[in-house]
C-alpha cells in the first residue's frame, strides 16, 4: 500500500454503492493512518496485484486444464491529514 503494509483480498470485494459514503468496505480495505506528506513526492507509491485462476473443462473432448494469469499496476495515493479545533 506505499506505507509498509501488504493487504491481501480473497474473492471479488464489495461493489462500491453511493449509499455506503465513505464507510470502510465491509470485506477488504486499507486504512492510512499517517499522511502521505513526508513521502518522496509527497504520495504513498503501491502496487496493486490481481492473480486470476480459471479451470476448464471439454467433456466431449476429454479435456480440461487450469490458466492463473498475474497483473499488476503501480499507483501512488496522496493521503492528507485533516485537524478540526472546535
Amino acid at each position: 500500500m506505499g506505507d509498509g503494509t501488504t493487504v491481501t483480498c480473497h474473492g471479488p470485494g464489495t461493489p462500491y454503492a453511493k449509499s455506503r459514503g465513505k464507510a470502510m468496505s465491509p470485506d477488504c480495505g486499507h486504512l492510512y493512518v499517517r499522511p502521505s506528506s513526508e513521502q518522496p513526492g509527497g504520495r504513498f507509491k503501491g502496487t496493486a496485484t490481481v492473480t486470476w485462476t480459471v479451470t476448464w473443462t471439454a467433456p466431449a473432448l476429454n479435456d480440461g486444464g487450469q490458466l492463473t494469469e498475474t497483473r499488476a499496476s503501480e499507483f501512488t495515493a496522496d493521503v492528507r491529514e485533516v485537524q478540526v479545533v472546535n
